[in-house]
């Protein structure tokens, strides 16, 4: 009997760590969407999910299955062979992942299965998932690294739940000190920031959203050079290393065209320009094609946070006036926050800060990475 009851006992032991086991693992299944729940799943949570790779997306109804023209982003399904994109989930690829998982790069990852974790929010104006910080295939232990601190929250940590000045100042902190190039470095590093996604070989114009030989810069007719969208005279900086050179700001543009612009405040309204007729001027004001308006806003109030006088450089300021002159001030204010709302952040803008910061700069545009700062503070 006192060995039947032994017995009994390991028999319970037993039981309970099956259970117990059992019970994990089936939590750790949970823990692991597939695309059809994360598809419904949008609510910005961060999620792994699982899927296989079905193709590049292009638009939010539109995805290719060959002649990948970047890396970065994939459509991953439920099923290998799935070409219906609503059953599909457009997954984005920071440039930590792309030499591994872009499709460009590696299209025999058609069909391969992978874990990805990230924010469950559109993309492509399409169910997806964004600042993704794993990536790997599934049955590898070979989990892709960590993503870096800009895409986990550590970078804007010290700026969290706060508002207003408090929040303004935080950034500040947060992105003042920072690599700063010369002027003549900024040719080589805007063809990098400004790349064609789909030729590698050409930048894209900032007004005109020409595509452009990198190497056709200069002062000639209809070559580009180097636009300071926060005006240069507004403040009086130059092209003297920090604001003057800061990437963030920095665009390449038509030469005959950033000289119709001049030093121009930003606003609505105007003529049409001849050699940009998506773009308007005034007198006393600028109003760029509708594909950029968000990105100018943010450029702007990405240059009145980074700069606010300390360290011996100028307090850039946005104001509600335009023909500021050489004053440190740009406007028009309620206009920028109008282009703000009307052109979100897209992935040309997020792949370029992703660049600045990685290759040259290493500070962010934090209106970029959380575009409801900007109502925060403004």
């Amino acid at each position: 009997m006192r060995y039947a009851g032994k017995f009994r006992y390991l028999i319970i032991i037993a039981l309970v760590l099956f259970t117990s086991l059992f019970s994990f693992d089936s939590l750790r299944a949970a823990s692991t969407l597939t695309v059809s729940q994360a598809t419904q799943t949008q609510n910005n949570s961060v999620q792994t999910v699982e899927g296989y790779v079905v193709g590049k997306p292009i638009s939010s109804s539109t995805v290719v299955k060959s002649n990948f023209p970047d890396d970065y982003a994939l459509a991953i399904a439920d099923s290998s062979s799935e070409t219906d994109s609503s059953k599909m989930l457009y997954v984005q690829i920071p440039s930590q992942f792309r030499s591994q998982f872009g499709l460009k790069t590696n299209p025999d990852l058609m069909g391969e299965k992978l874990k990805v974790t990230g924010q469950l929010t559109a993309y492509y104006s399409h169910p997806g998932l964004k600042n993704t910080s794993q990536m790997a295939n599934v049955g590898s232990d070979d989990t892709a690294e960590d993503a870096p601190e800009d895409t986990s929250g550590d970078y804007y940590e010290n700026a969290l739940g706060k508002t207003g000045t408090s929040l303004k100042t935080a950034l500040h902190n947060i992105i003042d000190d920072h690599t700063e190039i010369s002027y003549s470095n900024v040719w080589e590093a805007l063809r990098n920031t400004d790349e064609d996604p789909a030729n590698q070989n050409n930048v894209i114009l900032l007004y005109t959203g020409r595509s452009q030989s990198k190497t056709s810069n200069g002062s000639s007719i209809d070559a580009w050079n180097r636009e300071h969208v926060w005006a240069k005279s507004h403040g009086d900086f130059g092209t003297s290393m920090g604001a003057g050179t800061d990437l963030h700001h920095l665009r390449p543009t038509d030469v005959s065209v950033n000289s119709s612009r001049s030093n121009k405040d930003f606003d609505n309204g105007g003529t049409v320009q001849k050699e940009a007729p998506d773009t308007y001027a005034d007198s006393d004001s600028w109003e760029p094609r509708d594909e950029v308006k968000g990105d100018v806003a943010r450029m702007i109030f990405y240059m009145a946070v980074r700069y606010e006088g300390d360290s011996g450089e100028l307090d850039l300021e946005v104001t509600e006036k335009v023909n500021n002159g050489s004053a440190p001030l740009h406007g028009k204010l309620s206009t920028l926050l109008q282009w703000h709302q009307q052109d979100p952040v897209d992935d040309f803008e997020r792949n370029r800060n992703e660049v600045i910061y990685q290759d040259y700069q290493h500070n962010r545009n934090p209106f970029i990475d959380h575009p409801e700062w900007v109502e925060a503070i403004w």
